[in-house]
């Protein structure tokens, strides 16, 4: 498979870093200095690429109180969809200057349209790339018209049958595009270890031929650094200054020590998986001498046999392999040989 994504300068595929995503959401609270904070403090912790989301309350839903546009139970229990969004959304007029100030610090710049008026828009400000949220998965119209701009795409699919899967990943070759990466994704605000199911990854990545990664909304770090060892080129994650500062992504998001805690734990994942290699590391050398090996366990003299009271296998490794003990059982010494001596072949007839 050879489907790597070129972004700037980075590349995410087999045989480089994980990339690492830090996703801004509401986290700035409605404050522009602090969404400014928060990409300084992402690319402090380590990430690759900020992300935020392109939306309106009106692009999302309509203004409406009836029962359908209620939240009944989980995070946002009792909330109003278009009064949710209306706290949550990041303003379009500060969206190219959050890109101007990822771009001067280095760090990549990433955005979650949510129609065709934020697709244009993002056009306008040129990003490099796309996300497809796990909720759009089905909305197959978006994901086209995306996918027609002829960029990398990141595609979440949380709640998505492999069906559905299959009719975005589709949708989106069917406009000439094969960029693609699929993100592992349980949909829940926070999501626990048992709905999980890190190993689908691989069945995605076998089944459709792409990188995968993990869009990981769980506590703590622990399947975000799992999914990289299991194959996983992209970690999504929520960043936030603080959980103290009040936003409706705060309860599940982490704060940058948190972050540069597991993206160092990430970076060590990776060096510990390395590569196929059967060659002894230096260190692995120097341990080899505490291997065992056959030594004289009790003084012999020239012309006795070797035998179970007199040689035993034990450590150091300075000695015969363990291998050769049955054969040097029963033959004899040609010279005199002290106790505590490795044998070694000059010393058998």
């Amino acid at each position: 498979m050879n489907n790597q994504i070129n972004i700037n300068d980075k590349i995410i595929g087999e045989n480089h870093p994980c990339y690492i995503i830090a996703e801004m959401s509401a986290n700035h609270a409605g404050s522009y200095e602090r969404a400014i904070e928060i990409i300084e403090a992402a690319k402090s912790a380590g990430a690759d690429c900020i992300k935020i989301q392109t939306y309106t309350a009106d692009t999302m839903t309509i203004d409406c109180d009836n029962n359908y546009f209620s939240i009944k139970d989980g995070t946002w229990k009792g909330e109003n969809l278009y009064k949710l969004y209306e706290k949550a959304y990041t303003p379009w007029e500060w969206q190219e200057g959050l890109k101007n100030k990822a771009e001067e610090l280095g760090i990549d710049f990433l955005s979650t349209p949510f129609d065709k008026t934020s697709v244009d828009f993002l056009e306008s400000i040129n990003v490099d790339f796309y996300k497809i949220a796990s909720f759009e998965l089905i909305d197959i119209p978006l994901i086209k018209y995306i996918a027609s701009k002829n960029k990398p795409i990141i595609m979440s699919t949380g709640m998505g049958t492999l069906g559905e899967i299959e009719e975005a990943v589709n949708a989106i070759k069917s406009m000439g595009n094969e960029k693609i990466c699929l993100l592992k994704c349980s949909s829940a605000y926070p999501a626990i270890p048992d709905d999980m199911n890190l190993i689908t990854m691989k069945n995605l990545k076998d089944i459709f031929q792409v990188n995968v990664g993990l869009s990981d909304h769980s506590l703590g770090s622990i399947a975000s650094v799992t999914a990289v060892a299991m194959g996983a080129k992209i970690i999504e994650k929520h960043f936030c200054l603080n959980r103290e500062i009040q936003n409706p992504d705060a309860s599940f998001s982490m704060e940058p020590q948190e972050f540069k805690n597991m993206v160092d734990n990430i970076r060590l994942a990776e060096r510990a998986m390395g590569r196929i290699s059967y060659e002894l590391s230096d260190n692995e050398k120097q341990s080899r001498k505490f291997r065992r090996s056959i030594f004289v366990i009790k003084d012999i003299k020239e012309g006795e046999q070797f035998t179970e009271e007199n040689i035993r296998i034990i450590r150091p490794g300075n000695g015969l392999k363990p291998k050769y003990y049955e054969d040097v059982l029963g033959k004899i010494a040609i010279c005199d040989i002290k106790r505590g001596t490795p044998l070694s072949w000059n010393q058998v007839k």
